[in-house]
């Protein structure tokens, strides 16, 4: 740092002066590299006009915290392994707890006087003291954003009268362009366009799922060096296209309910979105890490499956040991199993069975049977960073995990 400071000594300030002086509105100010989820990163050049985050924060001083949904939901792990280990009286308080909160924040509209009483109470003799342990006593707005938030991480945070506040965007929005709030806020809704900034949906179909397009001053100037991308994002008008599908309801909150890249098209020609049917068998199965659909192309359904594994503290890699919550999970169907690689290698009978039966209960609520799965695997291994099964932002990278496990991908279609 003092070597790159010294870089400056033999520049004047009036030299400085005049350079700063010289910046515009519409100039390029810094890149953002997009995470690269579908091939190359690209360099996205934001310009002046999109950048004035720095000064609003230092004016606000907001009591707020941001984080990526594998974010909230490694925070929502440890505490179930917590409470795992914890006393009879502190899990069956904590349960308690947790449960009047949730009830409360689903239906707060029609919550009596005592009702209100045991929420109030249960958050001072617990709630309270949870938040304060995780840092977040004086945080008034919790956001998540960079990925889709599954129906279990958002109802164990209500659980804990946490409100997830969904914000939705791009790199080359300068970061969101809908968000959620106290006063704007609907459950799996990523709110609406902040101030400024518009959203419209294009080639919607019959279900009203058409592609999220954005338009606003925090709109970026282009890919550097990548005209050919840049005119492919745009249309016309001037409207950037997403690539994510989404829907509007009749007040105007956006919900983003797929991508049009990961949208499954069977060889029957069915369009399937796969997330809905990954977060059912996660929330279906606790031992569940990730689920990932694949039928592209292809006959029928089949899924990866990753178990839930300790982390490496100095990594952040996984390990081969299974968490508190999925170790639990076993003990109860009967297995006495505590590493993957002991599942994976002797197919544990009691856990495969355990999983067949809950993608049966996934595949009893399936649109059509086209949208069931009918072969799946247990990976050894759970997706990461470093395996490059996940992008910066924990997005799973599909096209590397088809690559990566293409044979037993293939081992699903073998005749």
């Amino acid at each position: 740092m003092e070597e790159f400071l010294k870089l400056g000594d033999d520049i004047s300030d009036a030299t400085l002066d005049d350079i700063i002086n010289s910046q515009k509105p519409n100039q390029c100010c810094v890149l953002i590299y997009t995470s690269g989820t579908t091939g190359k990163p690209k360099g996205a050049m934001l310009s002046h006009d999109n950048g004035s985050l720095i000064n609003t924060l230092k004016e606000v001083q907001p009591t707020s915290h941001m984080g990526v949904p594998r974010v909230w939901e490694k925070i929502m792990e440890k505490l179930k392994d917590a409470s795992a280990q914890s006393g009879f009286v502190k899990k069956k308080m904590l349960s308690w707890a947790m449960s009047v909160s949730l009830e409360r924040n689903l239906n707060c509209s029609s919550s009596s006087d005592l009702k209100q009483f045991w929420t109030r109470l249960a958050d001072y003799l617990v709630l309270a003291k949870i938040r304060s342990a995780l840092g977040f006593s004086s945080c008034q707005k919790h956001f998540c954003g960079a990925a889709p938030l599954n129906t279990e991480t958002l109802y164990f945070f209500l659980g804990l009268n946490i409100t997830l506040y969904e914000a939705y965007g791009m790199s080359e929005t300068t970061g969101p362009h809908c968000l959620s709030g106290p006063y704007n806020y609907r459950q799996h809704s990523c709110g609406k366009p902040v101030p400024g900034c518009r959203v419209k949906l294009v080639n919607e179909d019959t279900e009203g799922n058409g592609e999220i397009c954005f338009w606003g001053r925090t709109v970026f100037m282009g890919y550097l060096n990548m005209e050919d991308k840049t005119k492919e994002a745009f249309d016309e008008d001037g409207w950037l296209h997403s690539g994510d599908l989404g829907k509007l309801d009749k007040d105007g909150f956006l919900y983003v309910t797929g991508r049009i890249k990961d949208l499954i098209i069977t060889a029957g020609g069915e369009n399937v979105p796969p997330i809905p049917i990954e977060d059912a068998v996660k929330k279906e199965l606790p031992i569940v890490s990730n689920a990932m659909v694949i039928g592209d192309k292809k006959k029928f359904l089949s899924m990866l499956l990753t178990l839930k594994c300790i982390l490496d503290p100095d990594t952040s890699d996984p390990t081969d040991i299974l968490t508190e919550q999925a170790r639990d999970f076993c003990q109860k169907i009967g297995s006495k199993a505590t590493t993957v690689s002991e599942i994976v290698a002797t197919k544990d009978q009691v856990i495969y069975q355990a999983i067949q039966e809950g993608i049966n209960k996934v595949n009893m609520n399936a649109t059509n049977r086209v949208h069931c799965i009918q072969k799946w695997i247990v990976l050894p291994r759970d997706f990461s960073i470093s395996g490059g099964e996940l992008g910066p932002t924990m997005k799973l990278k599909r096209l590397t995990v088809l690559q990566k496990y293409k044979n037993e991908v293939d081992s699903f279609y073998e005749e």
